[in-house]
């Protein structure tokens, strides 16, 4: 039984499907990120970062445990324990690599800072605005071309970079998106959405009770440094 510690984000999103395509048993433990539960020592010590996702799994490579963080990191060790996801050929596997490192660097940072400042940010900044809802639109256009010419991500298989990318593409309209705009990169979407273990990885918290985001759980949050250096 894979233990993960996570909540329902883009980034958590990401384990909770990958573990649903690779049919593997686990067990959430809930991290209210809204609370502050990032900042607890037993939670640390599985992800100095304090962030989630994190994973732990009793029966590691060498048969000893082996605790991970950093959502990509556990996607791909997740590839190799059970072959799903990743191609075993160089030149497929890095063809999936690049798109996966593209996710993690630019997707999931840029598209994070678009719903920052267009939707908790105490101050609305147009600067910052319009900057981040541009590189927004700028990814997704990279996100159509790439599709219009192959039918995933990583190529002609589905993988860890179409995981990786399809949670942070769910918020396209807080992201000043128009998702019609880019059709190639819809018909993709839309494929997904549908995939039962897709649709299971995105209900895993639905029997998790969650409190709505309340203004101190945003200074939480959003004033994670501050917290993390006490």
């Amino acid at each position: 039984m894979l233990e993960v510690y996570s909540w329902p984000t883009p980034n958590g999103h990401k384990i909770h499907i990958m573990l649903e395509e690779c049919g593997l048993p686990y067990r959430i433990h809930p991290i209210d990120i809204g609370s502050g539960a990032q900042f607890d020592p037993d939670f640390l010590a599985i992800s100095p970062n304090n962030k989630i996702p994190a994973l732990r799994d009793p029966d590691g490579p060498d048969g000893a445990p082996i605790s991970l963080f950093e959502s990509g990191a556990i996607l791909l060790y997740l590839a190799g324990k059970t072959g799903f996801g990743l191609p075993t050929d160089t030149r497929g596997k890095y063809e999936v690599l690049q798109w996966l490192m593209f996710q993690m660097g630019g997707v999931g940072p840029m598209l994070g800072q678009a719903h920052h400042f267009r939707l908790y940010a105490p101050e609305k900044l147009p600067y910052a605005i319009e900057r981040y809802t541009n590189e927004a639109k700028r990814l997704y256009g990279v996100i159509n071309k790439r599709l219009a010419r192959s039918t995933y991500l990583g190529g002609p298989a589905y993988s860890v970079a179409d995981i990786a990318t399809f949670p942070w593409l769910r918020s396209w309209k807080n992201q000043g998106v128009e998702m019609n705009d880019y059709p190639h990169l819809k018909g993709w979407f839309d494929e997904i959405a549908k995939r039962p273990a897709v649709l299971r990885g995105l209900a895993a918290f639905e029997d998790k009770p969650r409190a709505p985001l309340s203004d101190a759980a945003r200074d939480v949050m959003f004033g994670a440094r501050q917290l993390a250096q006490r």
